[in-house]
């Protein structure tokens, strides 16, 4: 056994045909082996992997005193700007990962407690609510490293049916207003409970900030589901007159109860051309919204349930807190404030 505390070692390092000498060395076993690595993963002679810079700069950090700096970079080939900059500014990527890993568990955090659904766009929205402003494209880099994206939205074909009694469309796809309460537009769709029972649901949205003004279910999807639905909006909206409803062209909206409804309260009755789904795109996307991001991913055993699940997220979350692009990312209450106190 050696017992001599300093030692001469020959380190081979094949340079040209040289064989260098190194200096006395203090624990040199498992510095020579740690260097004799570092070594190994260099592709060329004067270039290094760049998976294992960053482990050369660490290594020549902790091996200095026995190596000496300037030997290290000579041997590692590296440069001494390049060793100094990472050296000084070490703190300020430390930071820079702290806050970024931050930012990610955040993402992760607002991703499940929305069941999924938020994509970039979204998910870019929703953080600036916790004061992170961040771009669409970095917000997608930041999604795609944690391994998430949004759940994939059914896609529908249409197919075109013959016109029934009708009224004109006044809106000719154009879905935009200067003022709440101006113009609205409905729509009925199918819920079913767990039991494979058919509920239905009507819903009057607004076109101005895409808020839903009234939604109801029912046993049955009849003209007094539409009446009914449109009797709680046009309560809430106290004094406005001659609002424009939008509809397709179902038997519910063509039938005489609902059409001397809106005549005897003001209400100017508009229609999508037959079977056109475009015609009352609002619409169409609200149900898709509420479908895929909500109803789809739970199960209701029955009505009370599926009544204060659809409500809870309907009024609340969509409508307070769920951002919209046509909003410029503002939930539609938000937005109607913002109208309101301006």
């Amino acid at each position: 056994m050696i017992t001599c505390i300093f030692m001469l070692v020959n380190i081979q390092f094949m340079r040209n045909g040289c064989s260098i000498l190194a200096v006395p060395l203090l624990n040199l076993n498992g510095i020579h082996a740690q260097f004799q690595r570092l070594r190994r993963t260099r592709i060329t002679e004067y270039a290094l992997c760049e998976g294992n810079v960053k482990e050369n700069y660490d290594f020549i950090t902790k091996n200095h005193v026995e190596f000496g700096v300037r030997w290290l970079l000579n041997r590692l080939n590296v440069e001494s700007n390049a060793y100094y900059f990472y050296k000084n500014n070490k703190s300020k990527r430390l930071e820079k990962l702290k806050v970024k890993q931050a930012i990610l568990d955040k993402i992760a955090e607002i991703y499940h407690a929305l069941n999924g659904v938020p994509g970039y766009r979204m998910m870019a929205d929703e953080l600036e609510k916790y004061s992170i402003f961040l771009s669409g494209n970095t917000v997608y880099s930041y999604m795609s490293e944690l391994g998430l994206k949004s759940i994939v939205r059914r896609k529908y074909v249409y197919e075109k049916g013959e016109a029934h009694k009708v009224f004109a469309n006044l809106l000719e796809q154009n879905f935009t207003t200067s003022k709440p309460n101006e113009i609205w537009c409905t729509d009925f769709t199918y819920l079913h409970l767990s039991t494979g029972e058919k509920r239905y649901n009507c819903t009057i949205l607004d076109l101005f900030d895409r808020s839903v003004v009234a939604s109801l279910n029912s046993h049955k999807i009849d003209s007094e589901l539409a009446i009914n639905t449109l009797k709680i909006a046009l309560k809430q909206a106290k004094n406005s007159k001659n609002i424009i409803l939008h509809s397709d062209q179902g038997s519910q909206y063509t039938s005489k109860k609902f059409v001397d409804f809106c005549s005897e309260n003001g209400v100017i009755q508009s229609m999508s051309r037959a079977g056109c789904p475009y015609d009352n795109a609002p619409m169409e996307r609200f149900y898709n919204t509420i479908k895929n991001e909500f109803y789809y991913l739970f199960s209701f055993n029955s009505d009370e349930v599926l009544n204060a699940c659809i409500y809870d997220f309907i009024f609340t979350r969509y409508n307070h807190s769920r951002p919209q692009s046509f909003n410029n990312g503002l939930a539609p209450l938000v937005k109607r404030w913002s109208y309101k106190y301006a």
